[in-house]
Parts: C-alpha cells; sequence; structure tokens
C-alpha cells in the first residue's frame, strides 16, 4: 500500500483548482496511510494465544513439562506479537465496526483541524480517504448540506472506496473530486473569486 507520489499528488490540487474556479465550495482533501497504529491490539491477541497454546498442548499429558510449557507460551507471544504488528495483519485482527468509527473520528478531527468550518458562508468541504481502514468520507459544512442532501455523496463515495480497496486511490480522488464539482456547480455556483483553504493534498503522517 503505497501513498500518492509528488505528480499525483499535484493531479489532485489540479483537479481541485478546476472545481474551485465554478463553486464557492473549499475542498481539501486529506489522505491518511491509517486511521490509527492500533498498537494495542497485536499485544492484545498474542497475549490471548499465549494462553491457550499451552492449555491446547496440555491436553496430552506426558508430551511437555510445565517448564517446556512455559518457553512455549513465552515463545508464542513474542512470535506472535511481531507477527501480528505488521500492519496488513493489524488490520485484519480488528473488526470492521472499529476500524471504520477510528477512520470516522479522524475524518471529523481533519474537519476541525483544516478550518472547515471557518469558511466564508459555511462551504467548506472534506474529502477524506484512510488507505489501511479502506474508508472513504465526504464532509461538508451547513452552506453545502443546507442545498445539497447527504444522499447525494453516498454514490460518489462508495464508488470511491471500491477504488482505493483495488488500488486506485488516484483515480479515485480525480472522479471523486469531478463528480462532486458537478453538484457543487449546480448547487454552490461562484459568487465571487475567493481561496481560502489550500488546494494541495493533504497527507497525514
Amino acid at each position: 500500500m503505497a501513498l500518492l507520489s509528488e505528480d499525483e499528488q499535484r493531479q489532485v490540487a489540479e483537479a481541485i483548482h478546476r472545481v474551485e474556479r465554478d463553486t464557492d465550495a473549499e475542498l481539501v482533501t486529506v489522505l491518511a496511510p491509517r486511521a490509527d497504529n492500533y498498537a494495542y491490539i497485536p499485544l492484545l491477541w498474542a497475549g490471548l494465544l499465549a494462553l491457550v497454546v499451552p492449555g491446547a498442548i496440555n491436553y496430552f499429558p506426558g508430551w511437555w513439562t510445565a517448564w517446556e510449557l512455559t518457553l512455549v507460551q513465552w515463545a508464542t507471544f513474542i512470535v506472535l506479537g511481531l507477527v501480528f504488528r505488521l500492519p496488513t495483519v493489524t488490520t485484519r485482527l480488528i473488526p470492521r465496526s472499529i476500524r471504520h468509527w477510528r477512520a470516522a473520528n479522524l475524518a471529523r478531527r481533519q474537519f476541525l483541524e483544516q478550518d472547515l468550518h471557518h469558511t466564508e458562508g459555511g462551504t467548506g468541504m472534506l474529502i477524506f480517504v484512510s488507505e489501511a481502514e479502506r474508508y472513504v468520507e465526504i464532509l461538508v459544512d451547513r452552506g453545502i448540506s443546507a442545498r445539497i442532501s447527504d444522499e447525494t455523496w453516498q454514490s460518489i463515495v462508495a464508488a470511491f472506496t471500491r477504488q482505493v480497496k483495488a488500488g486506485e486511490t488516484l483515480r479515485g480522488f480525480l472522479e471523486c473530486i469531478e463528480a462532486c464539482g458537478e453538484h457543487l456547480k449546480e448547487e454552490v455556483p461562484a459568487t465571487h473569486e475567493r481561496n481560502e483553504l489550500p488546494n494541495h493534498l493533504i497527507v497525514l503522517d
């Protein structure tokens, strides 16, 4: 899973610029490699399995001594703790509902941190992606939500989510921005020239 290159990020910025020429909306795009480091998850699973394995082995009495079972338990915990720390493995250990809850929280924090709630006329829009969680969300301020219903964005988000799952994050951003721009041009047309927020893609660490 690789984040976008500088050239790909430039393409996203150019797409935002094209859309904002026709609308008063202020678009901000944020790409996160993951919504959380889930640091406790590998240790939790490793600890649980380290407790289970010696117990399972002990069903066959006489095979292992108490000292050998202890060594197996330690080895199980250490090995699984390291394996479960691999990002692709960690993500699979976490229920989808929790992963999406964490990603949704990060999206809302970014909406506030990028000052999207302070734009003129309340026309801020956030397009947020968290790659590890395969999560996409569009958040808009009151100036847009009063004119365009949330249902309008659902099909756009669904299409973008499929592209993120397929590893086509750049294409997803470009098509999402263009699709959003069509609605914004009709419902939130440009009344004057302005550019309150940066157009470049914000990539989180």
